[in-house]
């Protein structure tokens, strides 16, 4: 990446204070674009869910990870879920999605209660053998009462699809039946999943992130205090494939003793760690054994760091410099916050990031790890958090006295409770990524790049004023 004329600025930006040039190409289509992450995870695009409570949870993990990209499941979920959560995420079908399964006898209540944990809209009912027998929407509600059971308002006339099935041709099938998702099926008539329309046309342009056993790849977060290492043995021996040590401030003595003895515990996985924000603390972590460094103080939206503390960096200049300190050494960064739009995403790519991290963007959707509310007039929301709040501050000291954790919760740096609405038009965490995907892919094109790598060293970029990042917003209605 360079500025245009080679001015390079003598203060920091963000991604608002920025923009991209474009240059020759001769990129024909944005298909021709390979998003595949330049950090040798094995991700194919560069997105990270971030390990907030509120939003990492399985559901998102499986989702994200069959697009390609990766879900980092918080430090504070005990290990005995987070066991569960990983023998659930690794034994999910690569391209079809999970099925909310009830059974006949099952109430329509109970069918209501799950129907939203899904973006697909559909619950399928099953027999003990797991064979379907009908099909529950929530339309399907209408003029029954929360008691009735399924077996009473269910769609029985099924269209089944057999997991052998091409794609093509499963979206000729649904297209030509007029209907959105259908149970699959193996040989034996038992179900496997559930398949959209929108779902088998992204199967054909996004592949999964898979490790070397054909699983969906998998991220836990570490904390840097108590024994990082007992815990990242532990998610060793449970086959975790990535392990993030976390916490606010990473350019610290107790973090690089935290990341050497997980490096201790964990010899041959990948180690993220973080966050910071100078090539300093960059190097320093890669130094104690890190391979991924997480770049980012106080650019998220429920973190309230740097309104609290002063401290902070503008995002662009932070992932720009850490990333150029990395290189020299053969390691890449993430850059963790601060992205409102996919132009963001594009910026921080062309920064020098290997992929980017997501966080309260996902907490609105039906995928995040929220339970699904309802305000007063029938919008659906979920209640996000910041991983410095109070409200995580609580949940991450349970197990200590309850002298300690009064003390703690005194001091937080972060927003306890936000309602995140699911978006009518994208209330999947799917739809996001197709936006963001489509606009990094696009920017790639601009930049004459077919590859990330490229999209870094081709990038043009140039400073603009608050007027110019205005001047490139939408406008929804006449002026």
């Amino acid at each position: 990446m360079r500025f245009i004329n080679d001015v390079v600025p003598q203060y920091d930006l963000t991604y608002s204070d920025v923009f991209m040039v474009p240059s020759l190409s001769s990129v024909r289509s944005r298909f021709d674009v390979d998003l595949a992450t330049p950090d040798g995870l094995g991700t194919t695009i560069p997105v990270v869910v971030a390990n907030m409570t509120a939003v990492a949870g399985r559901r998102m993990a499986e989702t994200v990870a069959r697009r390609g990209g990766l879900t980092v499941l918080p430090q504070d979920i005990p290990l005995e879920v987070i066991g569960e959560n990983l023998r659930y995420q690794k034994s999910r079908h690569p391209v079809f999605e999970t099925a909310i399964t009830l059974g006949p006898t099952e109430t329509v209540g109970a069918a209501l209660n799950l129907i939203h944990k899904r973006a697909h809209g559909v619950l399928v009912v099953v027999d003990d053998e797991r064979r379907p027998i009908g099909i529950f929407a929530e339309r399907d509600a209408a003029g029954f009462d929360r008691f009735t059971q399924l077996q009473n308002v269910m769609t029985r006339d099924l269209v089944l699809i057999n997991a052998k099935t091409g794609l093509e041709a499963i979206f000729d099938t649904l297209n030509e039946h007029r209907i959105n998702a259908v149970p699959v099926i193996d040989d034996d008539g038992r179900l496997v999943g559930v398949v959209t329309r929108r779902g088998a046309l992204r199967s054909t342009i996004y592949h999964p992130a898979l490790n070397e056993r054909g699983e969906l790849m998998s991220a836990v977060a570490v904390g840097i205090s108590g024994d990082p290492a007992k815990r990242a043995a532990a998610l060793v021996e449970m086959g975790v494939d990535v392990i993030v040590v976390d916490t606010a401030h990473g350019h610290q003595a107790k973090m690089l003793r935290a990341i050497e003895a997980v490096r201790g515990a964990a010899p041959s996985l990948p180690i993220v760690a973080g966050n910071v924000a100078t090539p300093d603390g960059a190097r320093d972590l890669i130094a104690a054994g890190a391979d991924i460094i997480k770049v980012g103080i106080g650019p998220g939206a429920m973190c309230t760091t740097r309104m609290m503390t002063g401290v902070g960096r503008p995002q662009f200049t932070a992932v720009m410099e850490c990333a150029d300190e990395a290189a020299k050494h053969g390691k890449h960064v993430w850059a963790d916050g601060g992205v409102r739009y996919p132009r963001d995403v594009a910026l921080a790519l062309a920064a020098g990031a290997a992929s980017v991290m997501f966080g309260s963007w996902l907490a609105g959707t039906y995928e995040s790890a929220a339970d699904t509310l309802r305000d007063r007039d029938g919008r659906l929301y979920k209640e996000s958090f910041g991983m410095a709040s109070n409200r995580a501050v609580r949940n991450r000291t349970r197990t200590e006295t309850p002298f300690e954790r009064a003390r703690k919760e005194l001091f937080e740096e972060g927003i306890s409770t936000s309602r995140m609405y699911l978006d009518t038009e994208r209330p999947g965490v799917e739809d996001i990524l197709d936006q963001v995907v489509a606009g990094v892919r696009s920017s790639c094109t601009y930049a004459g790049a077919t590859t990330i790598p490229q999209f870094h060293e081709r990038a043009l970029v140039g400073i603009q004023s608050a007027a110019g990042y205005e001047e490139g917003r939408p406008v929804p209605t006449s002026w």
